[in-house]
């Protein structure tokens, strides 16, 4: 491999690895989400929180997908789906959105406020456990993985 230029990534899926990550940690918040927009909001709040969770769970699964098959293929097709994944993403949420505002259990204010807060917060939480280091690409090892050890 010496000499040769590094085209694609060979490595783990870490892309998939972290949105699983985050879609493990909204889970048990998942209730009281839904909870807070139902005690503010009423019913049409929680059903429209809950809506909102299922798409920033289904928006973090297609970025990982995306980066992690554009990154398999070439790193210049990583580069094109970061940017281009990012507003085709949005505008996929802004789609979905579009064609759910009208329905009789949505609560549009409920819906955006579960969208961002739920977005925002993943992202900042998500940043204590993901390592910035080439020998752990992903998550940050636990102290019990870097011993060698079984959770």
């Amino acid at each position: 491999m010496s000499g040769e230029l590094l085209t694609r990534d060979l490595g783990p899926a870490v892309e998939a690895e972290v949105a699983a990550d985050m879609a493990k940690r909204v889970l048990p918040v998942l209730p009281v989400l839904v909870l807070v927009a139902g005690l503010i909001w009423g019913p049409d709040g929680a059903a429209s929180g809950l809506f909102a969770v299922v798409l920033v769970l289904a928006n973090l699964a297609l970025s990982a997908a995306l980066l992690g098959g554009a990154a398999r293929i070439s790193l210049t097709l990583l580069m094109v789906a970061a940017l281009g994944g990012f507003a085709l993403r949005l505008f996929l949420l802004t789609a979905v959105v579009y064609l759910v505002k009208d329905q009789s259990w949505v609560d549009i204010t409920a819906l955006g406020f579960t969208l961002i807060i739920t977005h925002l917060g993943l992202l900042i939480w998500e940043t204590r456990h993901v390592s910035a280091s080439l020998a752990y690409p992903g998550l940050k090892p636990t102290p019990s993985k870097l011993a060698g050890g079984r959770r």
